[in-house]
């Protein structure tokens, strides 16, 4: 009877074993697989699509499919929402093909993946950092590319968000009274971040901070360069109201001694 257990506990073992087996490796035309993928990506079957173009480069790898399949592999992951993987593919794509003509576009799709991801300025802007730091190159290397000039945008929007963390980290130093930190915010906002739209509101609670000190002179050279930069400004009318009269016209600005 012992005997007889036994056997079909071994025979429960195999069946399950061999349940458990990976489809057998069947080797394809590179069309057909190429096709394949497409045609799972057409219908956004994203996985099945990247797992597909992955297996044309592996049973393919030296076919002028491969390269291509390796790109359009990232690509079904980015559609995915599959940043992290689609990232290490298009690294390597770069990394393998730097001088191929989809490079550029493997470069913007990677900076894709990051933009795509970035949160709003009360976050952690790592993301933000190396959207900036791929659309850069992107930028420098393929200046003349189809997808240079949307990489400019992209990297002016990404600019203009990291300012705007830095504005909300200077705006909540001078809300505490500790204006020698948010005089050092707004100075690093203004060198660092000189094209954005937050340049004009960092020149005015910076004069904020230097009347909260007690420094007028510095206050109105401040003003100065705010009116010479940005004449017409609000926050110039307001910032000259400031430094004249001591309080602004509006409540664009609130002075120092109201702030929120």
């Amino acid at each position: 009877m012992s005997g007889r257990l036994a056997a079909i506990a071994i025979a429960l073992l195999l069946a399950a074993c061999a349940g458990e087996e990976k489809d057998p490796y069947v080797e394809k035309p590179v069309e057909t697989l190429y096709n394949s993928a497409m045609n799972a990506l057409e219908k956004r079957e994203f996985a099945v699509a990247a797992k597909l173009f992955d297996e044309v480069e592996r049973q393919h790898p030296y076919s002028a499919w491969a390269t291509r399949a390796q790109l359009m592999a990232a690509f079904s992951q980015y559609e995915r929402n599959a940043y992290d993987d689609a990232i290490v593919a298009l690294d390597r794509f770069i990394q393998l093909h730097p001088s191929n003509r989809d490079t550029p576009y493997a470069y913007y799709l990677k900076a894709l993946c990051y933009y795509e991801q970035i949160s709003d300025v009360s976050r952690d802007q790592k993301m933000t950092q190396q959207a900036v730091a791929t659309l850069g190159e992107l930028v420098r290397r393929f200046p003349t590319s189809t997808y240079a000039r949307d990489a400019k945008i992209k990297l002016d929007l990404t600019n203009d968000h990291l300012a705007g963390k830095e504005m909300n980290i200077g705006r909540w130093y001078q809300q505490q009274g500790q204006y020698l930190a948010a005089i050092n915010r707004f100075k690093a906002l203004i060198d660092g971040y000189q094209t954005t739209t937050h340049v004009p509101e960092a020149l005015m609670r910076l004069i904020e901070s230097y009347m909260a000190l007690g420094l007028k002179d510095d206050a109105r050279r401040t003003a100065a360069i705010l009116g010479h930069n940005f004449p017409g400004n609000v926050w110039y009318e307001d910032a000259f109201a400031l430094v004249e009269g001591g309080q602004p016209a509006r409540k664009t600005a609130e002075p120092w001694y109201k702030i929120w």
